[in-house]
């Protein structure tokens, strides 16, 4: 029987999907548009309320993995709603829940684009919520970087850094970096009391 990303072990992730990051490909923001187009299409804006591209491969000017990360808005009484991760499948995404996790409450999230025989695909990762989820802070993250070519060159170093320690540990990976995202978000809540 063909195994499923739900069979995957966290040993399998790491050596089919290392951490790889790339120079910034201009042609993501048009992926992501083209996505989003095809979401609000399939769904309607009662039930999509917003969808932002976020991650680095939203910067520019900065390497990153190449993956279209999209935060997308629901209202509350979508959250786990099973027509709703249905129609999702219907669009080739594999539904994940994100349990809570420090501060962060639990939301739904979607991967498209994982290929298990190595064939190199577009990958999508969908992070959805309503808007009190604490997620929504990596849109000022997103913003502040775009602003600050300074910050953001940092945030590349160290990921460059982190992602030749951790090539095939994507948890050590994305933990190594939220200590530089929960600094950056402390500058951008002082600027703003400002």
């Amino acid at each position: 029987m063909k195994k499923t990303l739900f069979d995957l072990t966290k040993d399998d992730w790491n050596t089919l999907f290392p951490v790889e990051l790339v120079d910034h490909d201009p042609n993501w923001k048009s992926i992501f548009e083209a996505e989003k187009h095809l979401i609000f299409n399939a769904n309607g804006s009662d039930r999509i309320l917003r969808i932002e591209h976020f991650g680095s491969s939203s910067i520019p000017n900065i390497k990153a993995k190449p993956y279209i990360d999209l935060l997308i808005e629901i209202p509350e009484n979508l959250l786990f709603d099973e027509e709703l991760i249905e129609q999702f499948k219907e669009l080739g995404y594999t539904h994940f829940k994100v349990p809570a996790r420090e501060g962060i409450d639990a939301y739904m999230s979607f991967g498209k684009g994982y290929n298990l025989d190595g064939v190199k695909e577009q990958i999508f990762h969908i992070h959805m919520c309503p808007k009190t989820n604490v997620m929504w802070e990596q849109i000022q993250f997103r913003d502040y970087l775009i602003q600050h070519q300074d910050r953001a060159k940092a945030y590349e170093a160290l990921k460059m850094e982190l992602a030749s320690k951790y090539r095939n540990d994507r948890g050590a990976y994305v933990l190594g970096k939220t200590e530089f995202i929960q600094q950056t978000l402390k500058i951008i809540t002082l600027n703003n009391q400002k």
